[in-house]
């Protein structure tokens, strides 16, 4: 008969057709059930982190649902940094684990239904009679909430008989969250706050439209590219949502410290702001200094309320949902297009600071990020999904790589500001895109915390699978700050290592980038077949002197 470890892995092989982790004692059933019997791909990472991070940036890439597994006590405290950053992001995936037995916890158990609500997920406990229904029920919180949810199987329940396993049945999941629905306030309401923004932007002279993660999460795209040509828009996104505009003509780019200073100037010149499925964070506000202090700015989100104080009205409802009762507002309004967007030189003011010196060399002697970014830009296929890990090289990425989509654009770390979840992000964005070109952006730092999953970078993204090392032999982020307030450097100093080597010694080709010229086999590699080539890394040895303009702002706020 099938135990509980099968009915667990069974249930959740129809929702989910991907898990990642490590197996131990806690879940190694639940692995054995998941392998034999289900046609649900298991990879496997190297520390239990990864197995979460894999996940997470697997539902970033695709829009579906995945699985991470790892055993009871420390194989689950391993998980902790990768789940609270999948809980503030607000992705959903399940973390299958095992448990302390029912009959109380042993010296090696921790109370791993505290440490996961520490950190923003609920745990679903299966049981004898209930494991398939409880795994449907954990998938269904995930997906509505879009939340991690833990799964816990506790030691003594995981090989207890449990039965034929039921059929499963698909979760049931809320609609899309309706102008005014859960707001206290009534649909009536939400209507008219709809009908005064649509009124507010007919009149506007200067328009802009601000998007995010959550606008692309809502598949709101078209309408927000018919909003835009129905009121002559200017639009910008957030890091997390660029690509998610169909017309990029008019768009000025990430909006915050990853923008050109052109079109900064450009946003605080926005007279009517409406702002789709974007938190608005400390970055993309630019610490406060987004948006004019005469701007009326308008936050669009399924929220409870507003999520920065200098929203100046706040509608609760799902961005594709809002965005086509604006539309059809303004048309029943007959009302016409500013005309602002066509009087811009949008292009001119989206351009990037350029590199120094022609050579791409600092007076240092190491290379200038900026024209290894360009360059690296140039030679990129096309067809390709970024992943990042987090730390001060995160502006060269956003700044010098277009992206086609935001699912082409996973930063995973940033919400929770960790370093570290970059390697263990390439298998869970190549499973999730098959046909594309990973492409990981890291520093030595995050890249040495992150060593343990090099490996499996290595052997999931083989053939088509790129990192880049940005080595400047430093926490970057803490030189350009705390460095420059005189405080002791050594701390933030770490000796040169050699990231191609370490590469070769797991399997991949790395390359020392000490000048451009050595950027050359990045083109000649994208031009070879997947089956001739081997993951790639890049070990870019950059100057330490050259600070991104977001720093500079994180600095000015510290004085």
């Amino acid at each position: 008969m099938p135990v509980v470890s099968a009915h667990v892995a069974r249930t959740l092989a129809t929702q989910v057709d991907h898990v990642f982790g490590v197996m131990g004692n806690g879940n190694a059933w639940f692995l054995d059930s998941l392998v034999r019997d289900t046609p649900a791909t298991f990879t496997a990472v190297r520390h239990e982190a990864g197995g979460v991070v894999a996940a997470d940036a697997h539902y970033r890439a695709s829009g579906r649902i995945a699985a991470a597994t790892a055993t009871y006590g420390a194989g689950f405290t391993n998980t902790l940094t990768a789940l609270a950053e999948a809980a503030q992001a607000r992705v959903p995936l399940v973390l299958v684990v095992g448990d302390e037995p029912t009959s109380g916890p042993r010296p090696w158990d921790v109370d791993q239904i505290a440490l996961a609500a520490a950190v923003g997920a609920r745990t679903y406990t299966v049981g004898r009679a209930d494991a398939a229904t409880t795994t449907l029920i954990a998938i269904e919180h995930a997906l509505s909430y879009r939340l991690p949810v833990v799964l816990a199987i506790p030691y003594d329940v995981a090989l207890v008989d449990a039965g034929d396993v039921p059929g499963a049945t698909e979760p049931r999941l809320p609609p899309p969250l309706a102008p005014g629905a859960g707001s206290g306030l009534g649909a009536g309401f939400a209507e008219q706050a709809i009908a005064t923004l649509a009124a507010d932007l007919a009149a506007a002279e200067r328009p802009l439209l601000l998007a995010g993660r959550g606008a692309w999460l809502a598949g709101a795209g078209p309408e927000l590219g018919e909003l835009a040509d129905l009121t002559g828009a200017v639009t910008a996104t957030t890091a997390l949502g660029r690509g998610v505009f169909p017309d990029g003509r008019y768009d000025l780019g990430v909006a915050g410290g990853f923008g050109a200073a052109g079109a900064m100037e450009l946003v605080r010149e926005a007279d009517v702001v409406v702002v789709f499925g974007a938190s608005l964070n400390q970055f993309t506000m630019r610490f406060g200094q987004l948006f004019a202090p005469g701007a009326r700015v308008v936050q669009v989100d399924v929220a409870p309320a507003a999520t920065h104080p200098h929203i100046g009205g706040f509608i609760r409802g799902d961005a594709r949902l809002v965005a086509r009762a604006l539309g059809d507002d303004l048309r029943a309004l007959g009302a016409g297009a500013s005309g602002w967007r066509e009087s811009l030189d949008v292009e001119a003011a989206r351009a990037q600071p350029r590199p120094s010196s022609g050579d791409g060399v600092m007076p240092d002697g190491a290379l200038d990020p900026r024209a290894v970014a360009i360059r690296i830009g140039e030679l990129l296929p096309e067809e390709r999904v970024v992943v990042s890990d987090g730390g001060h090289f995160i502006a060269w990425a956003n700044m010098y790589w277009p992206v086609a989509s935001p699912d082409r654009m996973v930063m995973v770390g940033t919400a929770f500001q960790a370093i570290g979840l970059g390697f263990a992000s390439v298998p869970g964005a190549a499973s999730a895109r098959p046909d594309a070109t990973i492409v990981l952006t890291t520093g030595d730092g995050g890249g040495l915390m992150a060593l343990a999953d090099l490996e499996t970078a290595v052997r999931s993204a083989a053939g088509r699978g790129m990192a880049v090392v940005w080595n400047d032999a430093a926490y970057g982020a803490e030189v350009h700050l705390y460095g420059r307030m005189g405080l002791a450097q050594s701390p933030m100093l770490i000796p040169e290592t050699d990231f191609a080597a370490l590469a070769e010694a797991v399997g991949g080709e790395g390359v020392v980038v000490r000048e451009l010229a050595d950027l050359e086999r990045l083109r000649t590699w994208a031009a070879e077949s997947p089956g001739e080539r081997r993951f790639l890394l890049l070990d870019c040895r950059i100057s330490g002197t050259v600070i991104a303009p977001y720093q500079e702002e994180v600095r000015r706020m510290h004085g």
